[in-house]
């Protein structure tokens, strides 16, 4: 299999987005107030669109947000090929830190990034999240 990481527009996201993150809830629960300031990227493999993701960059922060790998494709490399080209497009972009919410169950996932938690534990619905960053 050929895989490739492209830009995408915020609507080519929702589709992973929703059946990944929040297949309980209505579809506009994943998109994001701000998606049209973004970048957004997906991974393909052949020409299917296996993970996204999106970057938000303001001056020399930037944050990642909606993670998501179709759970037939996880744990096999591409979630992690897309966040190094995500940390290298916000360095690219002029961001100095990076950072994110994640689900506590990811957080391996991000200290393997250099990602250190900040704050306390806080949840969305019943799902328990963590604030990570580092700098890019």
């Amino acid at each position: 299999m050929f895989s490739r990481i492209s830009p995408i527009t915020a609507a080519d996201t929702y589709p992973l987005r929703h059946s990944v993150l929040w297949p309980e809830k209505p579809l506009d629960y994943v998109r994001i107030d701000n998606d049209e300031t973004g970048h957004h990227y997906g991974t393909y493999l052949d020409d299917e669109l296996v993970a996204v993701i999106s970057l938000f960059v303001t001056g020399t922060a930037a944050r990642f947000r909606k993670f998501a790998t179709q759970p037939n494709h996880q744990n096999k490399g591409l979630g992690t090929l897309l966040l190094r080209h995500v940390f290298e497009e916000a360095k690219r972009l002029g961001a100095e830190t990076i950072c994110c919410d994640a689900r506590l169950s990811a957080a391996a996932f991000y200290e393997r990034f250099n990602m250190k938690p900040i704050g306390d534990v806080f949840y969305k619905g019943a799902i328990p999240y963590q604030h990570y960053e580092t700098r890019t």
